[in-house]
């Protein structure tokens, strides 16, 4: 694993994000829509219109999804097998490009099959019509508003969840930044349904809000739960090899601060990280949450004092890692890194009321690649609430726009996304080896955690760089999960 590479790479994406180059994980249908009757009446109309899907083909490929295309529907016979056609493709979106006008009757069973939200591009290929040269056949090709609103009464009665939209074909940004967080969602909800979570040991004992239904967190995100006992990561652990320890350590060594950090601490830890890394390959997993607490300096009591190191390692390469068993908090973490935003695990620290910002941290793992300068390792005497002792990991989340996503479980056993935006900003921080950052919201800080917490939020969070909101919101949508936005 290459350390530096991970710690280097380019923030310079939209709103501060980091870039996410990953392979395609969402699945998207796309189909255009018109009318057969017009073909034989406007010759070239239907080619000309099919070179516009093929565009808005193009650019959502770009966008990083994998586009499954039904081609131009232009009857009801054509919509009943594109509708076959999507039901089989496992899809996480389905997009109806309007080329010209359609009747809405073969538009809804194109959707009805597949089970998925829809997305309907209403985009112009023109500003403004040349209204004194503009015959009828020119005037087809430009009304994609015309069944638009048709659409949308089909959907809506028929309880098919969709959005419109609008805009022009080119020169349109505002259209094109929708389409692409509508293809983000797409991907993290793909990636989701396809996921396999550890759950390594138990939650933090008598942490009500932590405690998750496996299989609800299943039915609703699709992501499979991978239960591993203590025993899995001794095994790991015993089988790493001193040439792999001896590389870890060096790399630790050029990535961090090192701070009160001994010799048999700094092995111990690097020993524990090439044992976690090859657990998390045998069993295949994409993200952990994991909490033990041994007794008397046992074996099981050294090995989860000395998860930090590795659990952020990990972290930072695209497997997060929840302390305390906290699954659902896990995801949250992983939602942010597939959007390319980090997502470190968080929890609230304390309320600064004269310079107006909230001190949000964690002990245990944390998203390095996010950190704000080279973070540091420090070693401790103790981990307060928790047994043993080891080294740990203390930083600043970058300065800029930050995003706060928690997962939570509503009194119905349903999952509900919490979202929040605000700033990072710098100032000096606790130097008690954990994660702490000034984070500063549009609301003071008062006003910010009372409404945060009259959501029901869980104990953490997720803290990502960039803001995402948007894209959470189209996530919750595709998920048919629940999105409160506070602030």
């Amino acid at each position: 694993m290459d350390i530096l590479a991970v710690m280097t790479q380019p923030t310079d994406s939209p709103e501060g994000a980091l870039p996410a180059s990953r392979a395609p994980t969402g699945k998207v249908g796309v189909f255009g829509i018109g009318l057969m009757a017009y073909w034989e009446q406007f010759p070239g109309l239907k080619q000309r219109l099919e070179g516009y899907q093929r565009q808005v083909e193009g650019r959502m490929r770009q966008a990083g999804v994998e586009v499954v295309s039904a081609g131009l529907v232009d009857s009801a016979p054509a919509a009943a097998a594109a509708g076959e056609f999507f039901g089989r493709a496992g899809l996480n979106l389905i997009v109806c490009y309007i080329g010209t006008y359609a009747t809405s009757s073969q538009v809804l069973p194109v959707v009805q099959r597949a089970g998925v939200p829809v997305l309907v591009l209403n985009l112009q290929p023109t500003a403004a019509l040349d209204y004194e040269n503009t015959d009828t056949g020119e005037w087809l090709a430009n009304c994609s508003t015309c069944c638009a609103p048709e659409i949308s009464n089909a959907f809506a009665r028929s309880r098919i969840p969709f959005r419109v939209a609008s805009g022009t074909l080119d020169g349109d940004a505002e259209a094109w930044k929708t389409i692409q967080e509508w293809c983000a969602a797409a991907n993290v909800a793909g990636a989701l349904r396809r996921s396999r979570i550890g759950f390594l040991g138990h939650t933090y004992p008598g942490m009500l809000d932590l405690y998750s239904d496996f299989t609800m967190i299943s039915a609703q995100t699709g992501a499979h739960i991978e239960v591993l006992e203590m025993c899995d990561l001794d095994r790991s652990v015993r089988g790493a090899t001193e040439d792999a320890i001896d590389d870890r350590v060096r790399a630790v060594r050029q990535t961090f601060e090192l701070s009160s950090v001994d010799d048999r601490q700094l092995l111990w830890a690097a020993r524990v990280s090439v044992g976690l890394d090859r657990m998390v390959d045998a069993f295949n997993l994409n993200g952990l949450a994991y909490y033990y607490r041994g007794l008397e300096d046992n074996l099981y009591e050294r090995l989860g004092a000395g998860l930090i190191l590795g659990n952020s390692l990990l972290t930072a390469r695209g497997i997060p890692a929840a302390g305390e068993g906290d699954l659902k908090t896990c995801l949250a973490m992983k939602i942010l890194d597939l959007l390319g935003a980090g997502g470190s695990f968080t929890e609230f620290y304390a309320m600064d009321f004269r310079e107006g910002f909230v001190l949000m941290g964690h002990d245990g793992p944390a998203h390095i690649a996010i950190s704000d300068g080279r973070p540091v390792l420090r070693g401790l005497g103790l981990y307060h609430g928790k047994r043993g002792q080891g080294v740990s990991v203390e930083f600043r989340v970058k300065t800029g726009p930050v995003t706060l996503l928690g997962l939570t479980q509503t009194a119905g056993g349903n999952l509900k996304i919490i979202t929040a935006e605000g700033e990072s900003i710098p100032g000096p921080i606790l130097r008690i080896g954990n994660t702490n950052s000034r984070l500063r919201f549009p609301l003071p800080p008062a006003q910010f955690v009372n409404q945060w917490c009259e959501q029901a939020p869980t104990h953490h969070c997720a803290l990502g760089v960039g803001h995402v909101q948007e894209t959470i919101r189209k996530l919750g949508e595709l998920m048919r999960i629940p999105v409160v936005k506070v602030c």
